[in-house]
């Protein structure tokens, strides 16, 4: 099959997409972020805590920045956690997800 407007290359036969697996720190952002919620606490007091800055903390919600070791535990003791509580929670969203046949993580879930 060529292209009608050129008339030069064949188009690629549509493949079905594989499911993306959720990025790791999709998953914490929305853990941390989905704690400080149920604990009715704002950035700013989680931060705080913490010793983080409060858009660094927000960045890390939202999936936009890879946070250290470090990081993660103080955001996870600011808001009454330890780390491995962090990363059970974590790993059980990814569980969920991937039981209830979600083709990929879309950062959005809802809490019963």
């Amino acid at each position: 099959m060529t292209r009608p407007e050129t008339g030069a290359r064949p188009l690629a036969p549509a493949t079905p997409k594989e499911p993306k697996e959720p990025l790791w720190r999709d998953l914490i952002g929305d853990v941390l972020r989905r704690e400080r919620l149920a604990q009715e606490r704002t950035l700013k007091d989680v931060a705080d805590a913490a010793r983080i800055s409060m858009p660094y903390l927000s960045e890390v919600e939202r999936g936009r920045k890879e946070a250290s070791s470090e990081v993660l535990a103080a955001a996870a003791h600011a808001l009454g956690l330890g780390l491995g509580d962090l990363l059970s929670l974590a790993q059980s969203e990814l569980t969920r997800s991937r039981a209830t046949g979600m083709s990929s993580y879309n950062g959005l879930c809802l809490a019963a």
